[in-house]
């Protein structure tokens, strides 16, 4: 196959200003790779890291950001056996995805199940595999616990909240505006605060006849991380996911051994390259879960491929809820 294709390319590593609409050339295909004719994009705070280089994944600049998409599949390699052009698909990789065209192993492509648009899936891996992974791998989340999901407007919070209630537990979120805490609300959480109230610890207690919340889900790091601390429950789990806020807390050692609660450090793709076994299971519950729309994301914002640079604004601005998606 040959022609060329539109991307929106990160050309320094000065933010979104950076990132312009750019032709490429068709490069020919690996073996097992798929070629992807792309038709959403979804966007990932890490997109916005990378244009400025402060991801730990640092790409040099030319580069087309982009961790995951959706769209057709227009080429198969000659050794590809569990795909053939025509298939609705989502793939993920480290970058790429916003672009008209994106190359990828087929290890990294899956089936776009019915219960998902191109939309849908372009949002769905990234946030739904970090909250599987934190919520069910590392928390072991049960029926009847209560789960405090921090930044739970975002894309990787309101997915959070989602499997939380998929599985039985309580759900009390944090959001910065009564815009954001409705969608929170409207999501299926029980409870929605403002993270900024000097009585959220307090609050978080009294929603939970003063017990505390099983489980921290933590996106989000910065001061709001230490007044979470003071709501978890004796002996809970406190779930380090992110920081999107950008300043990374210090937590207490004594606090964390006196409330005898364990502080969890989570990365959902590093610990399927480990454990092989682990990447099977959640291959498997993935699937399950998309293909009943567990997870369905919600999503705020929708661009054009040519208005990249600003969807990550959007990001940057703090303005999304949900997700934001490029669609082509």
């Amino acid at each position: 196959m040959s022609g060329t294709w539109r991307a929106a390319v990160c050309t320094a590593l000065t933010g979104p200003g950076s990132v312009e609409i750019q032709d490429k050339e068709t490069a020919p295909l690996g073996a097992n790779e798929v070629r992807i004719a792309v038709k959403a994009a979804g966007l990932n705070f890490p997109d916005l890291l990378m244009t400025y280089g402060k991801y730990q994944f640092r790409p040099d600049p030319p580069f087309v950001p982009g961790l995951e998409v959706a769209g057709d599949i227009i080429e198969a390699g000659a050794e590809v056996v569990d795909f053939a052009v025509g298939d609705r698909v989502m793939a993920g990789n480290k970058g790429g995805g916003f672009a008209e065209q994106m190359t990828v192993g087929q290890d990294a492509v899956k089936i776009l199940p019915p219960a998902l648009s191109y939309a849908d899936g372009a949002c769905w891996q990234t946030a739904a595999i970090t909250a599987w992974h934190a919520l069910h791998d590392k928390g072991d989340t049960q029926p009847g616990q209560t789960v405090l999901v921090l930044g739970a407007s975002g894309g990787v919070g309101l997915a959070a909240v989602k499997l939380a209630k998929y599985k039985g537990a309580r759900v009390i979120g944090t959001a910065s505006s009564e815009t954001k805490r409705k969608v929170v609300l409207d999501c299926g959480a029980d409870h929605a605060l403002d993270p900024a109230d000097p009585d959220l610890a307090k609050k978080v207690k009294a929603l939970t006849d003063g017990k505390g919340a099983d489980i921290v889900y933590d996106p989000v790091g910065g001061d709001l991380a230490l007044a979470a601390t003071r709501a978890i429950a004796w002996g809970g789990h406190y779930l380090i996911v992110g920081f999107a806020s950008g300043d990374i807390p210090s937590f207490p050692a004594n606090h964390a051994l006196i409330k005898g609660y364990s502080l969890i450090g989570l990365r959902a793709g590093e610990s399927a390259r480990r454990d092989p076994d682990l990447a099977s299971r959640n291959a498997a519950a993935m699937q399950e879960l998309a293909e009943k729309g567990v997870m369905k994301p919600h999503i705020s914002h929708r661009f054009a491929l040519q208005d990249a640079a600003e969807a990550l604004r959007i990001l940057e601005r703090r303005e999304a809820i949900g997700r934001v998606v490029l669609e082509m």
